[in-house]
């Protein structure tokens, strides 16, 4: 059965940095697409970055330059590097492979200004 652990989240003050990690079992991990979400308080979830199995990005234009996500196939863990953090990134972050129902139980990130 599937199963997505995400960790690395905390609090950080604006403009600081943290790696989200999400270690996937139950699935080939290397044949899979994996996103990073998140869900801001009062907000509905929303598409952040993905990666293809064969490595393409995408990126919300709100993170463009400041996220980078990336997967190790060897470990089944994709990351979510966030640097230069903003109030308004402020969210619970979770990853999910885009063509399962699946959600994880997410990481809270929260950027104090």
């Amino acid at each position: 059965q599937v199963q997505l652990v995400e960790s690395g989240g905390g609090l950080v003050q604006a403009g600081g940095s943290l790696r989200l990690s999400c270690a996937a079992s139950g699935i080939i991990f290397r044949l899979n697409d994996m996103g990073w979400y998140r869900r801001a308080p009062g907000k509905q979830r929303e598409l952040v970055a993905s990666i293809s199995s064969g490595g393409s990005t995408n990126y919300a234009d709100s993170v463009k330059g400041r996220f980078t996500i990336s997967r190790d196939n060897a470990k089944n863990t994709t990351i979510l590097q966030m640097n230069s953090l903003k109030p308004e990134d402020t969210a619970v972050y979770y990853c999910k492979i885009p063509t399962l129902a699946y959600w994880g139980q997410g990481t809270q990130v929260t950027v104090s200004s």
